[in-house]
């Protein structure tokens, strides 16, 4: 079996939409026997406050980066909003992406912004 480079991989998560992302992670974490939230939260917040982790977050565009564009359609995909709105709020940055959703969710949400190089946060 050939061997697929980090950059292939990258690529491929870029023409995906943020669902088939989401059923990817789920998946992985199915097949290795891991969480992609828990060891983000246990290294953030240190083991006292791991034990209460949040149930829902807000997930935040800080910045578009480089690829506004493609950040756009993120945001539109992941909002609803339509094309003038989207753009208006990834140009101001600041801008709430999801409000009240899982931290799995928060998580895979981040993973596909900052793959197309936008900065993004999570809070509680």
């Amino acid at each position: 079996m050939a061997k697929i480079s980090k950059e292939e991989i990258i690529q491929s998560l870029k023409e995906m939409t943020l669902l088939e992302i989401n059923d990817l992670i789920k998946e992985i974490e199915s097949a290795f026997g891991v969480s992609a939230a828990a060891p983000v939260a246990a290294a953030a917040a240190g083991p006292a406050v791991a034990a209460e982790a949040p149930t829902s977050v807000t997930i935040t565009l800080v910045e578009a980066g480089p690829q506004k564009v493609a950040v756009i359609k993120l945001y539109r995909e992941a909002t609803g909003l339509g094309l003038m709105e989207a753009k208006t709020a990834v140009e101001k940055g600041g801008s709430v992406i999801k409000d009240n959703i899982k931290p799995e969710e928060a998580n895979a949400i981040k993973a596909t912004f900052e793959a197309a190089g936008a900065k993004v946060k999570i809070e509680a």
